[in-house]
């Protein structure tokens, strides 16, 4: 089973739709963090809090070159939590084909 811990900065971070939308822009590759700021309606403050909590999360690796700072999505850092979600969808889909074949079986009178 998946740390509890790695799974709750995952889904918190992945709860906020500011993080949410900074990890899509991130899908294109590397970028600076103000070229990631520029377009969202809130302080630059603010969006370094929202990278915090993605670096918290293992979900982006920040590098520093010069006096610029990019960010990258970290390779593999949804997979806790995709793998947690599809063990909840394996055991919710057997309990739902169990119920399905229970019902066949009941209308069919057997």
């Amino acid at each position: 089973m998946v740390e509890d811990q790695v799974l709750d900065r995952a889904y918190a971070a992945l709860a906020d739709p500011t993080r949410r939308r900074l990890l899509e822009a991130l899908r294109d590759g590397d970028a600076r963090i103000t070229d990631l700021a520029a377009p969202l309606p809130m302080t630059f403050a603010g969006v370094s809090r929202h990278i915090g909590v993605l670096e918290n999360a293992g979900l982006v690796t920040r590098e520093v070159r010069g006096r610029e700072h990019w960010l990258s999505l970290t390779q593999g850092g949804l997979d806790p939590a995709a793998q947690w979600m599809g063990e909840q969808t394996d055991f919710w889909s057997a309990r739902a084909d169990a119920l399905a074949a229970r019902l066949s079986r009941k209308k069919s009178g057997r």
